[in-house]
């Protein structure tokens, strides 16, 4: 039945629904927080109206991969993913989740989570995942939540290299069903980062059948994007295949110029693993840089018993001695950024206290200092207490547009909002889809673009009522000009505010208008029924 008025009617727009099928003109008249009419010449009157000549109306976006984790907490009105048209991001990503606590491995876990709080101080009052939702209070823009397996292996091992008990799996898997009953979409396992490179397959494997039973997913940064990729994306598919969960590989890439080229033979193994009945796909962020922990550059074993103890075998110039032979030589399984990147594209993103290193390379510091790159990246790692983000540059151009291309392959940001000069993804990603690699290159369509940013992960995560433009569908939209959308941001600049985004809407409520924030904090969090 026809309603005799609506709240809101966006007139005249391109109507580009996410699913991949071809725009038309058309009108949406919103009704409270949802869709409640799509057509043309829509005449019944509303108490706003929206002209959309020129514009494309899409449902918002989904950032499948994003770390505003601490932010949500202390500045839930932080807008870098609202002015770039995402309304609802998937946090706990690559194995890093703020809950699970366990009070007596607290401090571990600060330290493990230090570099996706961006700089925030935490309360930390809060022990379960449902604790942690409750938490958020009217944030910008939607948030579903993963578990971290990181986080989940903290709260029942500290941060020991080794295998887990019969006793304390038992643990992890409990701590984990209950997380996904209070609400959370899945697991994520970061296994090039401690305590997540300790973890064996087995027992991912294992935690995943959990969570596979509770209609979760399973998105994994898998345990080597350089050297290792192939047998990485192998493992991936494995925990899929023996725990029957649906996998998310996250932010596919191949770093170094020796592995440059490897991401066809690995789309090329997801294919045939979901010819076998795996439900596995990717996603991808448009740039050929990425960004993670400084820290992340030691070996594996420095990171046993957890930051404080890797801090403390950096003042041992012996040890030294050693990382460095093996930053040079490499050891089996490790993820050697240095091998791939060079000291050259290693650039300080965030620290606390020297502020003046962000936005250089370590190998521009290192010059500075008169000192030798390695050292003083040891040297940095120890005056900030480890607590650096960097981007590091490893990725080819070719490689990205692969990946982006493919069917199976969503749109994620991995962005972490912060002060400093953090990687611009956290600000430009989908203007940087739309502009450059729709509009000016062509590389695909539209519609094609916009489906990898709305309908296909929310169907991935189970997101239901979001993601598509349609009658009884949540009114999550942003409205567009295609002619002009452009991303602003860059790594000298990364705060800058996207053109081309004219409106966005969460649950019907007009919250961005021109770059202006208006009515805002209309963002709820999103538990999994």
């Amino acid at each position: 039945m026809e309603p005799e008025a609506f709240d809101l009617i966006i007139k005249n727009g391109l109507i580009i629904d996410g699913t991949g099928h071809p725009g038309f003109p058309g009108d949406v008249g919103i009704q409270g927080n949802r869709i409640e009419l799509i057509g043309q010449g829509i005449t019944l009157p509303s108490q706003q109206m929206i002209d959309a000549r020129g514009l494309v109306v899409a449902p918002g976006f989904i950032d499948t991969h994003g770390h505003a984790d601490a932010i949500v907490l202390v500045a839930p009105s932080e807008d870098s993913k609202i002015q770039q048209g995402v309304t609802t991001e998937c946090i706990g990503n690559c194995g890093f989740s703020l809950a699970p606590v366990n009070k007596q491995y607290l401090i571990h876990l600060q330290r493990y989570v230090a570099s996706i709080q961006g700089g925030f101080p935490l309360n930390w009052d809060w022990e379960t995942t449902g604790q942690y939702l409750d938490q958020i209070k009217c944030p910008s823009h939607n948030i579903a939540a993963l578990i971290g397996h990181g986080t989940v292996r903290i709260a029942v091992m500290g941060p020991e290299n080794r295998k887990p008990t019969p006793y304390e799996m038992d643990k992890m898997k409990n701590l984990v069903s209950e997380s996904m009953d209070q609400g959370a979409f899945g697991l994520s396992s970061g296994l090039i980062y401690p305590p997540g490179v300790f973890a064996e397959t087995d027992e991912l494997i294992e935690l995943c059948k959990t969570v596979a039973k509770k209609g979760g997913l399973y998105a994994t940064h898998i345990r080597g994007e350089s050297d290792t990729l192939v047998e990485a994306v192998n493992e991936a598919i494995e925990i899929g295949q023996k725990s029957g969960i649906s996998v998310q590989i996250s932010h596919h890439k191949a770093g170094g110029k020796q592995n440059w080229g490897k991401v066809k033979e690995t789309l090329d193994r997801v294919e045939k693993a979901r010819g076998q009945g795996i439900n596995i796909h990717l996603d991808v962020y448009p740039y050929t840089a990425g960004s993670t922990m400084l820290a992340s550059i030691l070996p594996p074993w420095m990171h046993d018993g957890g930051m404080d103890q890797a801090l403390n075998r950096l003042k041992d110039p012996q040890i030294r001695s050693r990382i460095k032979g093996e930053m040079e030589q490499g050891i089996k399984g490790w993820e050697n950024m240095i091998q791939f990147a060079g000291w050259e594209g290693i650039v300080i993103a965030f620290c606390k206290k020297e502020k003046e290193l962000e936005g250089k390379s370590i190998l521009q510091i290192a010059n500075e200092r008169n000192r030798e790159p390695a050292e003083t990246a040891f040297d940095i790692l120890l005056e900030e207490a480890g607590k650096v983000v960097m981007v590091i540059y490893a990725m080819s151009e070719e490689d990205v547009r692969t990946v982006m291309k493919h069917p199976l392959v969503m749109i994620g940001t991995d962005g972490i909002p912060s002060s400093g000069k953090p990687h611009p993804r956290a600000y430009g990603t989908y203007p940087r889809v739309l502009g450059k690699y729709v509009r000016e290159e062509k590389m695909f369509s539209l519609e094609e673009a916009i489906r990898k940013m709305t309908s296909l992960p929310a169907q991935k995560f189970g997101l239901k009522e979001r993601g598509t433009i349609a009658e009884g569908m949540i009114a999550d939209l942003v409205i567009f000009n295609p002619s002009t959308i452009e991303e602003k941001s860059t790594y000298l600049h990364p705060h800058e505010k996207p053109e081309g985004i004219e409106y966005v809407l969460i649950g019907g409520s007009i919250v961005l208008e021109r770059t202006r924030l208006v009515n805002s904090q209309q963002g709820q969090v999103i538990r999994k029924a």
